[in-house]
């Protein structure tokens, strides 16, 4: 997938290209887990879509929910969304800039290589 040690660095457009693919897999990944967070804010707590949906975002964003949840279902799986939402969006952090710091790396290698 990346450029191996001894391969020349990457063109600026292809370099771009990888970014925007990067980009469009961490893009998925966060609302693949905004949408379990809505279907299970809706389904499991008892919220309204909207709420469900501002509930998702706030806490997949890593601001706190926003509604009280009532019941203990609800409770346990606002827990349990926490928990995943923080793990979701350091996968997705570590997915976009992943091109741009083997990019940096790659480019100190053949640095080392010419001197």
């Amino acid at each position: 997938m990346y450029e191996r040690r001894g391969e020349p660095l990457l063109d600026r457009k292809q370099f771009l290209g990888r970014q925007m693919r990067h980009m469009a897999l961490a893009g998925c990944v966060l609302l693949g887990a905004w949408g379990i967070g809505i279907l299970g804010y809706h389904i499991v707590a008892g919220l309204v879509w909207i709420d469900a949906i501002l509930n998702a975002a706030m806490i997949l964003g890593g601001m706190g929910p926003v509604d009280p949840i009532t019941t203990d279902a609800g409770k346990l799986f606002a827990a349990g969304y926490a928990l995943f939402s923080g793990v979701v969006f350091l996968v997705a952090a570590g997915v976009f800039v992943a091109p741009l710091l083997h990019r940096i790396l790659h480019h100190f290698h053949l640095e080392m290589e010419d001197t």
